[in-house]
Order: structure tokens, then C-alpha cells, then sequence
């Protein structure tokens, strides 16, 4: 009589421990997914960071910087009855689109010599010579003067976040006249020209600042006449973003 075969021994089973780990596991999958689930996610700062990270690498073309809009310093009686939530708005400056739009102008107007435009780290700047501005030692806008910076307050102010006026001159000192020295003169030149920019050429007065620097910062030396009048100038800067 033939013996019976026996059957194979059965497949052992998964560790003991196994179960324990799967729950522990499982509840803290449960965990995170609660907290995902109860969070909010700011688009805005979102898509700050996206592009800040681009603008890092190298990603961005034209020039392009990540700036914010900002109301300065506001007043208790302004933030009454606000809903919560963030109060910035992200706004792109295109500083080679700007650089374009501002020597396509003066290219027709016959001033691409007279008026420089460069980009810098700060933004756009535009630098416009005493003697196309103003009348020696005078603060006056001359009726050129004003015709283009009227028009070029009215290309971009809509498009950029701030705009520094920052008055220069020549290292020869200011003999006589009501500013008493360069230090006055320049300053008076750079609020003179924001103002003309905020009354005539439509742009916010939040976003305008004007500082002298008087002879403190030359483009090139004061030693020849050239040279000085080369230093004696204007610069509007169109910032590439909100001055902290």
C-alpha cells in the first residue's frame, strides 16, 4: 500500500511587528492629510516665489523683476473695514520693455544724444543735462525740459513701481543765489522736477521720491569743463521695485 504524500508546510506569515507599523503609518498619512486639508494656499506668494526661484536661474527674459505695489504707511482710518487677506499686488517691471519705449521716444524727437538711458540693478535710469533742464543756477524748468519729461512720466508711470529724481552737479562751488550752495541747488532741481511729474505728467505722488546729492557723486572727474557738465544733471530712475 503506497504512503500518502505530505503536504508542504505552509508559508510562514508577515512579522508580527508588520501590523503595528501599517497603523502607525497609516495614521500619520491620516495626519498630514488633515493638516493639507485645513490649510489655505496664498496664490500671490505662490506665484512670488515661482518667480523669484525663475529670476534666480536665470529663467526670466527682458529684464523682467518681480515687484509689489504697495500702499506706504497707511493710516488706521484707511485699513478700517478691510476685509483680511493680502493687501499687495504683484507686478511684473519689464526694465529692457521700458529702456525701449523711453529711447523709441527720444530717437524720434532727435534727443538720444542729449538724454542717456541706461539699466542698471536699481532699474531704468534716465539722465537728462543741466543745460537741457534748467538755466545756470536756476531751478526753473526750461519749456523743452518739460515737454519731455511730461512725456516720459506718461509712458511708464503706469508701469513701474517708484521713481527716485536724484539732482547732480559740478564740484564748483555755488557762489551767490537764493540755494546757497550745490548742495540747495540739487535738491531744489529734484523736487522741482518730481513736482512737474506729479502735476502735469499724472503720476502718483506715493511713488515719486527727490534727493540732492549736490557734487557728492561725478560720473566722471571735475577736471575739465566738459567733464563738469557732464556732472551737472538729472537723474529720473525708474526703481525696479518699492524702496524699503
Amino acid at each position: 500500500m503506497a504512503r500518502k504524500k505530505k503536504a508542504p508546510p505552509a508559508a510562514a506569515g508577515a512579522p508580527l511587528f508588520m501590523a503595528t507599523y501599517g497603523d502607525m503609518v497609516t495614521l500619520l498619512l491620516c495626519f498630514f492629510v488633515l493638516l493639507f486639508a485645513m490649510s489655505t494656499i496664498d496664490s500671490q506668494k505662490a506665484q512670488q516665489a515661482v518667480i523669484s526661484l525663475r529670476n534666480s536661474l536665470g529663467v526670466m527674459k527682458g529684464g523682467r523683476t518681480l515687484v509689489r505695489d504697495i500702499e506706504p504707511n497707511p493710516t488706521p482710518e484707511a485699513s478700517e473695514g478691510r476685509t483680511a487677506g493680502p493687501s499687495v499686488e504683484i507686478r511684473m517691471l519689464d526694465t529692457q520693455h521700458v529702456a525701449h519705449t523711453i529711447n523709441s521716444y527720444l530717437r524720434t524727437e532727435g534727443l538720444d544724444k542729449a538724454v542717456q538711458v541706461t539699466v542698471n540693478q536699481r532699474g531704468v535710469q534716465v539722465s537728462i543735462s543741466d543745460q537741457f533742464l534748467f538755466d545756470s543756477g536756476s531751478a526753473m524748468l526750461k519749456p523743452d525740459g518739460q515737454r519731455v519729461i511730461y512725456k516720459i512720466a506718461t509712458l511708464v508711470r503706469d508701469v513701474v513701481p517708484a521713481i527716485a529724481v536724484e539732482g547732480h552737479t559740478d564740484s564748483v562751488p555755488l557762489r551767490g543765489g537764493m540755494y546757497r550752495d550745490n548742495w540747495g541747488l540739487s535738491a531744489m532741481r529734484a523736487a522741482r522736477v518730481a513736482s512737474f511729474m506729479q502735476e502735469d505728467g499724472g503720476v502718483e505722488s506715493r511713488l515719486l521720491q527727490a534727493v540732492g546729492y549736490g557734487p557728492s557723486r561725478p560720473v566722471v572727474p571735475n577736471d575739465t569743463p566738459a567733464h563738469r557738465a557732464l556732472n551737472r544733471r538729472v537723474d529720473i530712475v525708474f526703481l525696479s521695485e518699492y524702496p524699503k
